[in-house]
């Protein structure tokens, strides 16, 4: 500890002990003099305050400053003093996300390793999916599943099932997300979940199974969901939910990872599979090539190369849902094009079945999700007539 400016301690406790309510920066400043000279009651107080900053900062410089300043006061916290290491692990979590956000990822997944050293492993998960490494990925999400996280919930067992199909663990993957599967049956039939999650998770089963070349099991799955779709065509949701969209998002999005270029730590591409949490260089390199996607569809059209732009296509609409799908705001407005574009492409391919019934289903999925069900259901029969007849 350097020499004390106890004119400057005073002053700090003034500010603190006066009645008016001190800004926030000027309540951080306090804390740093005070924690000098009081680091047992202050220096927790110091880090919170600093986190505060870095909530209302929309500049990573700006966040790592703090991040970094917030670290060095939380590692001066007393080892087993009460919240220390809740408090690191918050510091961890803001310092390892301004890292990315600034394309620092070497250091940034140091950070990441250090947090699962403390228990919490899915940003390490994130950023091993995000390079390509699935089989790390789903070993961690395992690892949390099976330590207290709940199992069976969407957004971890859905992540854990898409790292096991991406490592190429087909079956293990199915597995897991069949428990998936078996209890969202049990919510839907209790009307504690939407019948259109469990549609949503039944076709994407559908498609991991066809992809593992169990053909009679993805049969299967599409014929429970058409089911599941004529009676919400026929009666509606039993219950009136809260927006939904972010599981049909995570799907849409993850069924288009085998169309997108091979994850490496040279080339990151999204954890697919996960609820957008995404590096934010990942993320804004990923949704930063619409513009040169767009561009592609105009020459793909031009050059009337049909196949591919169907294919181009997709690949935008499931950037637009990334980019904002989860925003119920006009919903069906804004994506509707999208998706009528993809099934109108695609029936100027008498000879491609396939595309057709993956564009039908698309805006059959998407449909459901604007809760326009009839128009849902009649593109998903029509959808596993053509598959059917294969």
């Amino acid at each position: 500890m350097g020499k004390i400016d106890h004119d400057a301690v005073l002053r700090a406790r003034v500010l603190l002990l006066g009645s008016g309510r001190p800004g926030l920066l000027e309540e951080v400043h306090a804390y740093r003099v005070l924690a000098e000279v009081s680091p047992k009651a202050y220096l927790p107080k110091l880090v919170d305050g600093l986190l505060s900053m870095s909530y209302r900062s929309r500049d990573p410089e700006v966040d790592l400053r703090l991040a970094s300043e917030a670290l060095a006061a939380s590692r001066r916290i007393e080892p087993g003093a009460p919240s220390r290491a809740e408090r690191l692990c918050r510091v961890l979590d803001v310092y390892q996300a301004a890292l990315f956000a600034l394309g620092r990822r070497a250091e940034g997944y140091v950070a990441c390793e250090e947090l699962a050293e403390a228990g919490q492993s899915g940003r390490l998960a994130n950023i091993l999916a995000e390079e390509g490494r699935f089989q790390e990925a789903a070993e961690l999400n395992e690892k949390a599943a099976r330590n207290g996280i709940p199992e069976h919930s969407f957004w971890n067992m859905v992540e854990w099932a898409a790292n096991l199909e991406g490592a190429g663990l087909h079956d293990a993957a199915s597995a897991v997300f069949c428990e998936l599967l078996d209890e969202t049956r049990r919510e839907a039939a209790g009307q504690d979940t939407a019948l259109a999650i469990l549609t949503w998770e039944l076709v994407h089963f559908s498609r991991m199974r066809e992809a593992a070349g169990q053909g009679a099991d993805a049969a299967a799955a599409r014929r429970e969901a058409l089911a599941v779709l004529e009676e919400l065509a026929t009666t509606g949701e039993p219950k009136n939910w809260s927006c939904i969209l972010g599981w049909w998002v995570t799907l849409f999005a993850l069924s288009g990872r085998v169309d997108e270029p091979a994850a490496s730590a040279e080339s990151p591409m999204p954890p697919f599979g996960t609820n957008l949490k995404w590096s934010r260089d990942t993320r804004d390199a990923f949704l930063g090539t619409l513009p040169e996607l767009e561009a592609k569809a105009v020459g793909l059209r031009e050059a009337g190369r049909l196949p591919e732009l169907v294919d181009v296509q997709r690949r935008i609409s499931i950037r637009a849902a990334l980019r904002e799908g989860d925003h119920p705001y006009r919903f069906g407005e804004r994506f509707r094009p999208y998706f009528d574009e993809g099934v109108a492409l695609a029936r100027r391919l008498p000879d491609d079945p396939a595309r057709l019934a993956r564009a039908l289903t698309d805006r059959s999925m998407f449909l459901a999700a604007a809760r326009t069900f009839e128009p849902a259901f009649a593109d998903f029969a029509e959808a596993v007539a053509l598959i059917d007849a294969r």
